[in-house]
């Protein structure tokens, strides 16, 4: 996929440089209402067909996909392209504030979409404070049509990183377990989605079991684990060409495979003559170096950004708890005291805290800092599992599973507050989402 390319955003009008009013959110205060955020149609000068549809149908289609974003996380109150009367073209960059104050809105996006002389489009995206008329930031992205989509995750990137202050996160991926056919005989497969759910697809056949996908950092591979004749092997796929290979295979269970940040290693746990530890080995394969070295099972494990220390979940001091040691394997110590047990712990991408699941009755997600003080529980379910970090560290992703033998799994996200609480549409039942970084 070719990088979006910033546009000039000049429509053959005079334009003054983007004013920084003081509107804004707090993504942090719970009490606080949605600000409410009208986003029209986004006209088009000149109806042109293209192998995405005509630049006038996508032109409410990057509205909808824009006020679906901003929708999702939690902050505000978006009324799309359903509620709001349409704009003209010229009304682009000369808003009717009268009209738009009228109508209670905050703020107010509006943009347009262009078909180039090459085949390609222009999506353009501003956004405005209505109460103080002005223009506080814009954006213009050039991308294929059939990219249309992306255009707009990066529009609504655009608006909730000025109003909030916060990195985006709209244009990224998701890969997770496709799951489907009945409990004893589960059909398990790798597939991939945007952070929305849209433009699906998957990257295995089902015909062997795929477990734990986690990205690369720089988002061109997923590794995981799948058992082949009831062998375990750590597989990378290359996402670009589709193809994959196997890193390490052995005879002993395999556990929870993940990149370092650097992109060198895979940390991996194998249970080896009834005890279970935490190993590294390079990307490129060869001997596994052994990090832990202590009776019981120490599982997970999860490098922080800078990729010095490692976070995973241990039972030596009788129950699963949550530990960090050094990337080498040294000075391992434990950060959680609370009640019932912890298991799946993942680092921020900001650094500042680590999730996990909570397990004392039910299945909760929660967070703490990297020294086990801070600890708060998100969700309140009967079973929730397995959090994965949003590339700006302010939501996680998870999945649920219902009560019962028929309850199926569902990929689920919520904020730091745990107030914004969301499904993500998958066509099959889904468990283990990993949240890839945003895309360049």
């Amino acid at each position: 996929m070719k990088k979006l390319i910033l546009a000039s955003l000049a429509l053959g009008v005079a334009t003054a440089s983007a004013a920084q009013g003081p509107l804004s959110v707090d993504v942090t205060d719970t009490s606080a209402e949605d600000m409410t955020i009208a986003v029209p149609v986004m006209p088009t000068p000149e109806t042109v067909g293209t192998v995405a549809g005509t630049t006038e149908a996508l032109g409410r289609q990057v509205a909808e996909v824009v006020a679906g974003d901003l929708s999702r996380s939690g902050l505000f109150k978006p009324v799309g392209p359903g509620g709001v009367r349409a704009v003209s073209f010229p009304e682009v960059t000369a808003p009717a504030f009268e009209h738009w104050a009228g109508t209670g809105a905050a703020a107010l996006v509006q943009g347009f979409v262009r078909a180039n002389a090459d085949g390609q489009l222009t999506v353009g995206c501003y956004l405005y404070d209505v109460a103080l008329r002005s223009e506080l930031t814009r954006a213009g992205y050039v991308v294929a049509p059939r990219d249309w989509r992306r255009a707009a995750h990066k529009c609504a990137d655009a608006i909730y990183a000025r109003l909030s202050g916060e990195s985006p996160f709209f244009d990224s991926r998701i890969a997770y377990i496709a799951e489907s056919g009945p409990k004893d005989r589960r059909v398990k497969r790798l597939a991939i989605m945007d952070s929305d759910g849209a433009n699906h697809r998957f990257l295995t056949n089902g015909q062997s079991t795929v477990l734990t996908p986690r990205f690369s950092p720089d988002y061109k591979q997923i590794v995981y684990l799948s058992y082949i004749d009831n062998r375990p092997r750590i597989y990378i796929y290359d996402i670009g060409t589709g193809r994959q290979r196997v890193v390490t295979e052995s005879a002993n269970q395999t556990f929870a495979p993940r990149f370092s940040p650097d992109g060198r290693w895979i940390l991996y746990s194998m249970a080896v003559a009834g005890n279970t530890d935490i190993y590294r080995v390079s990307v490129n394969g060869g001997p596994s170096q052994r990090l832990t070295n202590t009776p019981g099972i120490d599982v997970g494990g999860s490098y922080s950004p800078d990729g010095s220390r490692i976070v995973f979940e241990s039972d030596r001091s009788g129950k699963q708890q949550l530990y960090v040691m050094n990337a080498d394997g040294s000075n391992q110590h434990r950060i959680s005291f609370g009640g019932g047990s912890y298991a799946t712990p993942e680092w921020s991408p900001r650094g500042d805290l680590i999730a996990f699941t909570k397990i004392a009755g039910n299945f909760r997600i929660g967070v703490m800092t990297p020294d086990g003080s801070g600890e708060r529980l998100l969700t309140n379910s009967w079973q929730d599992e397995s959090p994965t970090w949003s590339p700006n560290g302010r939501v996680l992703q998870f999945f649920r599973t219902g009560q019962g033998r028929n309850g199926g799994s569902s990929v689920w996200q919520v904020d730091l507050t745990g107030v914004n609480e969301r499904r993500i549409p998958t066509p099959l039942e889904g468990s283990d989402p990993t949240w890839g970084p945003l895309l360049p």
